[in-house]
């Protein structure tokens, strides 16, 4: 969607026209000279008079939280600078894009390719019917082809995914040449599949699109991204911005709304720096297939243990080989009809994230390849980085608890006023990607309205801030005894992923959720038994824990997910008008019906709500 901007500035010329090595200079000062500014203070805060063993133990481990977090700060007010500064913010950060016209002739070849294990083939039906048939009306049938590359090991979902394509080529057929094919191992896992595409029929095209099983783009979205890499012979991967599908999911509602807020932001100023060494997450991407063939085919990992063979986070390996090679990869920073659906409740959310911690776990052995750019190399490093921030953060809580156990005056173990000084600017800096989307959507009234106007944006704005502090903490501890098992064989593995919206019992998520639990209840024990003023201070970390079972049944309860749509909070602009390729897609959260009694109950707000009949 995009929204009003107002002239280029004179700090948005400055910032657009600095050589992007001067960028990554500068931005490296920024977060360099904050991480010594945070460190500095947290310093003074733990002993004025000097750090003993163990708090230079907690500085250690509160440095480790910081990258990410200042990063992400700098990215999101640089985002928010070019937001607003700029005409046009995506082309300031990727000038190809200024470069496709909407009318160019597609005159490549472009390998669609579903990759699928074990899933619901009537969702992946859906979602590529609507999108062949996109393609069809917009006079594409000879630029794409489609693959539905399947590792299912399931016998009966296998014969659904042969009646799908069956039905699909009786449909499309004649429009567009599909082809299923089934592995009987997963060798290589989504990686390995791609791969033995690309030696059985990647020669025959230009491109391929990556899709991955809840994927749904637009045939305008599929179509700018071919005509961006046939505009520019060195771009190798240009990555969409992906964004959730509206869901009746209360939990997936909330969590890709809190995206949303700090997506674009975030996303324009990261590729404000990161330039053409751009990030490949994977899915929804469109990748140049010969230097794809040639250059980036992944290693397995030598040795034993969980760490070891088929890299399971591929994407930002092959992006950082693909630029290797020469060849550029380019985010597209601005949402343009590339769409996924996130996990529907807490409890997969989990177990998506602990695949990809495992799978950020094996960079540590990718770290000393040859050759890559030291933007790459910096890549691979945060992406760690990302992870170990969460044990980082739970030992640092405990060893601060430890300390204040043993202190004959607990309360006085630290530097409360700096203290509270520091936790402020923390707390600005975690939720400053958000702050500045939220600041433009709130700015521009055409963004407003699409996101049900201020009063929504406020409210939904507000309650996602509350569910973040509760799902932070939850999700460190779910990375820090799942890291803390790598090291005896743990493992995630890869398998099919629940995408429906299901309730969750008590039982189930007290099973799953019960390291979160007793971290929590013993926190509030310690607090009310050693120090009692500082139970308040700490319920944001220690509430989330402590409640994490019936939160995660709550959110993933269908009648909750129901009244959060019924009274429009969490809106996405897709439900306020509903663009006509999802409108095919028949989504429980878009129907016609649904969607006009709940906006005929809805109180007067500050703005009107278009709505688009559907």
């Amino acid at each position: 969607m995009k929204y009003q901007a107002i002239p280029d500035s004179t700090i948005a010329r400055v910032l657009v026209n600095l050589p992007v090595a001067r960028r990554r200079h500068l931005f490296a000062g920024l977060v360099a000279g904050c991480v010594a500014g945070l460190a500095a203070l947290m310093a003074y805060t733990l002993s004025p008079g000097g750090l003993t063993g163990a708090e230079a133990v907690m500085l250690a481990l509160f440095i480790i939280t910081l990258p990410w977090m200042v990063i992400g700060f700098w990215n999101a007010l640089l985002g928010l600078v070019l937001l607003r500064a700029t005409r046009n913010a995506a082309e300031a950060v990727n000038p190809a894009l200024a470069r496709v016209l909407p009318v160019a002739e597609i005159t490549t070849r472009t390998a669609i390719l579903s990759c699928i294990r074990n899933e619901d083939t009537a969702r992946i039906h859906r979602n590529l019917e609507a999108m062949l048939e996109g393609l069809a009306r917009a006079g594409h049938e000879g630029a794409f082809a489609l693959y539905v590359l399947s590792d299912t090991s399931w016998d009966d979902v296998a014969l659904a995914e042969e009646a799908m394509v069956a039905d699909l080529k009786a449909r499309w057929g004649g429009a567009f040449e599909i082809t299923y094919r089934r592995r009987t191992e997963n060798t290589g896992f989504k990686a390995g599949n791609i791969r033995d595409f690309c030696e059985r029929w990647g020669d025959a095209h230009d491109y391929a699109l990556v899709l991955d099983a809840d994927s749904f783009m637009t045939a305008r979205a599929i179509a700018r991204l071919v005509r961006l890499m046939q505009s520019d012979a060195n771009l190798g991967i240009a990555q969409s911005l992906v964004v959730g599908l509206p869901t009746i999911s209360a939990f997936a509602r909330v969590f890709q709304f809190g995206m949303r807020m700090g997506m674009r932001s975030y996303t324009l100023g990261s590729a404000w720096w990161q330039a053409d060494c751009g990030p490949y997450w994977g899915h929804n991407a469109l990748i140049r297939l010969k230097p794809f063939i040639t250059q980036c085919a992944l290693p397995d990992i030598p040795g034993k243990g969980a760490l070891s063979g088929p890299i399971l986070s591929h994407d930002q390996v092959e992006a950082v080989m693909m630029r290797r090679a020469g060849f550029e990869v380019r985010v597209v920073p601005e949402e343009d009809g590339s769409f996924e659906e996130n996990p529907p409740d807490l409890l997969e959310f989990i177990r998506r994230d602990l695949r990809w911690c495992q799978g950020n776990m094996q960079y540590w052995r990718l770290l000393a390849m040859p050759g890559l750019k030291p933007v790459g190399r910096m890549q691979l490093a945060l992406a760690i980085l990302m992870f170990l921030g969460s044990p980082a953060w739970v030992g640092f809580m405990t060893l601060s608890a430890g300390i204040m156990v043993l202190a004959d005056k607990p309360l006085e173990t630290f530097d409360t006023s700096r203290g509270l000084v520091l936790f402020s600017i923390v707390m600005s800096m975690v939720f400053a990607p958000k702050i500045a989307t939220i600041t433009h959507i709130l700015a521009d009234r055409t963004a407003r309205v699409s996101y049900g106007g201020a009063a929504r944006v406020l409210l939904s704005s507000l309650g996602e801030v509350v569910f973040s502090m509760l799902l932070a903490p939850v999700m460190a501890i779910a990375h820090t005894v799942f890291l803390a098992g790598l090291p005896f064989g743990r493992k995630i593995g890869w398998s099919a992923q629940a995408r429906d919206a299901h309730a969750v019992s008590m039982t189930h998520a007290a099973r799953r959720l019960w390291p979160q639990a007793l971290f929590g209840g013993i926190g509030v024990v310690w607090f009310a038994a050693h120090a009692m003023p500082a139970l308040l201070p700490a319920l944001p970390v220690i509430i989330g824990p402590l409640i994490a079972v019936p939160f995660a049944v709550i959110t993933a309860n269908g009648a909750v997910g129901r009244a959060f749509l019924a009274c429009g909070l969490w809106r996405l602009p897709e439900e306020t008008a509903p663009p006509m390729e999802l409108q095919a897609l028949h989504l429980d959260a878009l129907p016609p019906r649904l969607r006009d009694e709940a906006l005929d109950g809805i109180p007067e707000l500050a703005e009107p709500v278009p709505v688009k009949a559907g």
